[in-house]
């Protein structure tokens, strides 16, 4: 009797325990799980912690609308640390162990290529929502932020011809974006026939502070008659002393305007505006915009933060747009399948907060506004010049030897860079 009761005993509490372990993967699937990777310490927390923030409102609001295919969406927030490789630690991480359905993370590009490996090797989606230096399209990313064409081509033609600028400093960050941006913008001005006596390049690490010598030299470059401008792809905490050490030696945005790719709203809050009065930043969003669309954000991201101070920027609406056209392809698709999700996403739009709507195109970058705007003392912007319309991101510049004849098409061509001479993808 006892050990037939022992059986039953122990045959009951297998018997539970393989109801509960039956009933786990059931409860793990309760949620759509969305990851953020985002830093949120070190030299970018500076700029991604709002990105992260942004996400989080998103995701709220769709909850509040009743979730996604009939569940709720659960936000998995990760702190890479401004640490490159960490980003593809947590990035594996999220897809592995906390399986999400896709990620909104990254902004540096040497980040983003940290990822990619994993997003490839792991079949997810990855959006993200910073301005880059194109040369880039690959099945498992949507890139929501600008291409090279969509923001330093505009903001270079618009300081020729508006500032008539014949000299040029390309001064940036020492990694990817800026290096390969700064190629471009090369190749773009020596065919608008600039001589190579007039641009001048050079980049410093991440977290640079000590700008004394280098604005020293940027002041005697422009000191040659011809009017010097500053096309600056600094990025980080780096653009707080560099500005403030242009105000210490009287650079004045009427003798040699920056225009900055990676200083917006978020990276002015807070800090002394007066050196930059004047200056230039190139972007596809400024908070003074003035939209009904754009209004309703403003007064929700405010209430969502509880604090009034808080602003928007310009990646915080690249995720704004991108986390729509992901909604709406997931519902398209039925399912959150990766790679029903990527072919459902080319074609699929959603509304700017600036006006007009954008598209998310066959090379997997989207159409967008430009506008370049000019520093006031309230940390904002205003707008100086647009475009009429949205510009289609390209993904290969047209200036660069290697890229020119190359083009992106995840729909009919099923490649990142098709070569249209030799009709043959480049793997």
């Amino acid at each position: 009797m006892t050990g037939r009761f022992a059986g039953r005993m122990l045959a009951a509490a297998l018997g539970t325990a393989l109801s509960l372990a039956a009933a786990l993967p059931a409860q793990a699937q309760e949620t759509i799980k969305v990851g953020i990777l985002h830093s949120l310490s070190g030299t970018m927390a500076i700029s991604e912690t709002t990105l992260k923030d942004v996400m989080l409102m998103l995701i709220e609001e769709q909850n509040k609308k009743g979730g996604l295919l009939g569940k709720k969406l659960e936000a998995v927030v990760v702190d890479p640390a401004s640490n490159w490789p960490l980003f593809a630690e947590k990035a594996r991480e999220l897809i592995t162990k906390d399986k999400v359905a896709a990620v909104f993370g990254c902004w540096t590009s040497v980040s983003r290529k940290s990822v990619l490996p994993v997003f490839k090797e792991l079949n997810s989606i990855l959006f993200y929502p910073v301005q880059y230096e194109g040369e880039e399209s690959e099945r498992n990313v949507f890139y929501t932020g600008a291409a090279p064409n969509q923001q330093a081509i505009p903001a270079v033609d618009y300081l020729m011809k508006e500032e008539k600028v014949q000299r040029w400093v390309l001064e940036g960050t020492d990694y990817v974006y800026p290096r390969t941006t700064n190629k471009i913008l090369e190749a773009y001005l020596k065919s608008k026939g600039v001589k190579d006596e007039d641009i001048s390049i050079n980049y410093t690490p991440f977290g640079h502070s000590d700008w004394q010598t280098r604005v020293a030299e940027i002041k005697r470059f422009g000191s040659a008659g011809k009017k010097t401008a500053v096309v600056s792809t600094i990025n980080g905490d780096a653009n707080v002393p560099f500005y403030k050490e242009l105000g210490n030696q009287g650079v004045k945005a009427t003798d040699i305007p920056v225009v900055a790719f990676s200083v917006g709203e978020e990276e002015l809050a807070g800090v002394d505006t007066k050196p930059l009065l004047g200056h230039l930043a190139a972007w596809n969003y400024f908070q003074s915009i003035d939209t009904p669309a754009n209004k309703a954000f403003i007064e929700k991201w405010k209430a969502f933060t509880k604090n009034p101070k808080r602003v928007s920027n310009d990646p915080m609406e690249a995720h704004v747009v991108g986390f729509a056209m992901w909604v709406k392809a997931v519902e398209k698709a039925g399912t959150t399948d990766p790679d029903k999700v990527i072919d459902a996403l080319p074609g699929t739009t959603a509304p700017n907060l600036t006006g007009g709507v954008s598209e998310m195109l066959p090379n997997h970058h989207i159409t967008k506004p430009v506008f370049i705007g000019e520093i006031k003392a309230d940390g904002q912007f205003d707008v100086v010049w647009k475009t009429e319309g949205l510009v289609p991101g390209e993904a290969w510049s047209k200036y660069l030897d290697g890229s020119k004849d190359l083009t992106a098409d995840w729909v009919k061509l099923k490649c990142g860079n098709y070569n249209t001479k030799t009709q043959k993808c480049g793997g």
